[in-house]
């Protein structure tokens, strides 16, 4: 009998830590479901119908996925001017950001407020930023050509030329990556100096220590990096929906701004929800190829060589 109470008063107390754990998270598991699993099963549903907000959705089967395809050539040039856009500026944000990183990882008087210098445009709102790349990307009175006017070069029309628009926009997006740096310092900071006194008492120089011990232990931050580049590369809006809005000719009409074209200018958003459950397949199919190539070249300190 003793044994029996005793099992009932667990088994009541096991029930009551369960209804206060999931009162607790109720908060988050209404938000969850209301505004995001319940937004993305709507979308999925409106993606296979015509829906302009005003009449009924019309369901269409894979109308939208097959023009969106095979009819619509603004598609297939968003997703190029957004794949080149990511095929340069995500490696150009890693390299420049682990060079940084590197310099600002030295000791060197008032290092603490070079590093916040490094890091604090990356915080700045993204429209404040745009307005200000716009002043200095201006072709008349922009400090950008005026620099360049200073050693006899004539400054392009940048974000006025559909052949320099992007490449203005690949250059502006060098100005966030403080936030990189931030994260390569902490991973710099973390390896032991006890592999490089090593390394140097068996004469390996400066290169050497940076290609055979710096390098490989900071590969895990490289793949975080990575990964957080590409998703926030394909997400990229604000600065091309406030600078140039696509222009000029569409040269930079990037993917999410002809996604937001379509669902809430033009009011097509079924065509839309396709257009962004593309994206997260192209997101996910990308994060997958780089995870799954983690295995050949992300390093991690202490894990044992599989034979």
């Amino acid at each position: 009998m003793v044994a029996t109470s005793i099992r009932r008063k667990g088994l009541t107390l096991s029930r009551r830590e369960a209804m206060w754990a999931y009162l607790l998270i109720s908060p988050w598991l209404i938000g969850f479901i209301w505004l995001t699993a319940g937004p993305m099963i709507a979308s999925a549903v409106l993606s296979f119908t015509e829906y302009d907000v005003i009449n009924p959705p019309r369901f269409v089967g894979l109308g939208n996925w097959i023009y969106m395809f095979t009819a619509d050539p603004l598609f297939w040039h968003s997703l190029k001017v957004t794949l080149t856009y990511a095929i340069v500026a995500i490696p150009l944000g890693l390299v420049l950001g682990l060079a940084l990183a590197l310099l600002l990882n030295t000791k060197i008087p008032a290092i603490a407020v070079w590093r916040t210098i490094y890091y604090m445009p990356s915080v700045v709102s993204g429209v404040a930023v745009a307005v200000l790349w716009s002043y200095i990307f201006n072709p008349r009175f922009g400090i950008l050509n005026w620099l360049l006017s200073l050693v006899g070069i004539r400054g392009p029309g940048w974000l006025g030329s559909t052949q320099w628009a992007l490449p203005a926009l690949i250059i502006m997006s060098l100005w966030s990556v403080g936030g990189g740096m931030i994260i390569y310092l902490a991973g710099l900071q973390s390896i032991p100096t006890t592999l490089y006194e090593a390394a140097t008492i068996d004469g390996a120089g400066t290169w050497q220590r940076f290609w055979r011990i710096t390098l490989p232990l900071i590969t895990p931050i490289i793949f975080y990096n990575l990964v957080i580049g590409i998703i926030g590369t394909f997400q990229y809006f604000v600065n091309a929906y406030v600078m140039t809005n696509g222009g000029p000719a569409n040269a930079t009409l990037f993917y999410n701004l002809y996604l937001y074209r379509n669902t809430f200018r033009w009011s097509r958003l079924g065509f839309g929800s396709a257009m962004a459950w593309f994206l997260l397949f192209i997101v996910l199919v990308m994060t997958l190829l780089v995870f799954k190539s983690s295995a050949m070249w992300v390093y991690y300190e202490g894990e044992l060589k599989k034979e």
